[in-house]
């Protein structure tokens, strides 16, 4: 098989954003027309999410159409109506006779505070996204400020003047036919970090502005407090292995094992951190294969969406730290 090097390049996923720069929100979506195992893993605190029990492996429906994230908090579940009704018009769905039924599970982050309060992901937006998935399939899917990354921050420990902006991320990893990447919009209350080295990647920035400090210097320092339910990184693992939902749950799980990695500290009561699987079937692999595989490339993508942000909305990023 060819290197690939974004989900768009795997058999069968289309990948799209919908972006609105000036409020510092959007939407991502990725959509399997032909359907695909999908599964949740959800460890946050406080989540926002849609479809997220049809997805337990106990129940009846096997197949999921697109999995969308989001910003705009609990209103931006609205985009997931959007993304259902854009896939019907495109005769997309679960047949139930009468009509295509459009399986969509998702999950919003919190980014009310970067950018505008009042402007949130509607259905229109998440029509956008499928639409935008499909008219550019054959292009790299954008990173950094832009889909449900666009209003993403973190290090909010000691407040939004010591916060540094991320965005929406992604990596690959492959092992021979085998492929698992990754997407994720990180907003996450802590420090982000390169889990090879442990270096700060992004997070609570020093009083002098300089440098990156750790979650436990910021709280020292300042007594600060995590604010409350602000934060969330949210992410789907895309894989062409061939799994039940049991096996895609399982991988999920593993896949959590990233934020652990990569972000300090992660699934905290005020995080709603959640990781979707989708699996398109068209390879045998070994369950723990493809979830350290997984695990691997959602390290790198979480990495990924500090480093390809830019600074915005008063936010310093990586790239000019």
């Amino acid at each position: 098989m060819p290197k690939i090097e974004s989900i768009r390049q795997i058999p069968g996923i289309f990948a799209g954003h919908a972006t609105d720069a000036e409020a510092a929100t959007g939407c991502t979506v990725i959509v399997c027309p032909a359907g695909a195992t999908g599964a949740v893993d959800v460890r946050g605190g406080a989540p926002a999410t849609r479809e997220t029990d049809l997805l337990r492996p106990e129940e009846t429906v096997q197949e999921v159409h697109a999995i969308v994230l989001s910003g705009g908090s609990a209103f931006g579940l609205a985009a997931s109506t959007g993304v259902a009704e854009e896939l019907e018009r495109r005769g997309i769905g679960l047949d139930v006779m009468v009509a295509k039924v459009p399986i969509v599970s998702g999950a919003c982050l919190f980014d009310l505070a970067c950018g505008s309060a009042t402007v949130r992901p509607d259905a229109a937006m998440g029509a956008a996204a499928v639409t935008d998935a499909f008219e550019h399939a054959d292009e790299p899917l954008p990173r950094g400020n832009v889909g449900a990354g666009a209003g993403c921050t973190v290090g909010k420990v000691a407040g939004p003047a010591r916060s540094m902006k991320t965005g929406f991320g992604e990596r690959v990893m492959q092992a021979g036919d085998l492929v698992c990447g990754a997407v994720t919009a990180v907003n996450a209350v802590g420090n982000v970090v390169d889990p090879a080295t442990g270096h700060p990647v992004a997070g609570v920035i020093s009083a002098d502005g300089s440098s990156i400090i750790s979650v436990q210097e910021a709280f020292a320092e300042a007594a600060a407090e995590m604010p409350l339910r602000t934060n969330t990184t949210i992410s789907c693992i895309v894989t062409n292995a061939k799994l039940d939902k049991a096996q895609a749950t399982k991988v999920a799980q593993m896949s959590a094992d990233a934020y652990a990695h990569a972000i300090r500290p992660t699934h905290t009561t005020n995080d709603g951190d959640s990781i979707f699987v989708l699996a398109t079937g068209e390879v045998e692999a070994q369950v723990d294969m493809v979830g350290m595989l997984a695990t691997a490339a959602l390290e790198n993508a979480i990495v990924d969406a500090a480093e390809t942000a830019v600074s915005a909305y008063g936010y310093t990023a990586a790239c000019d730290l």
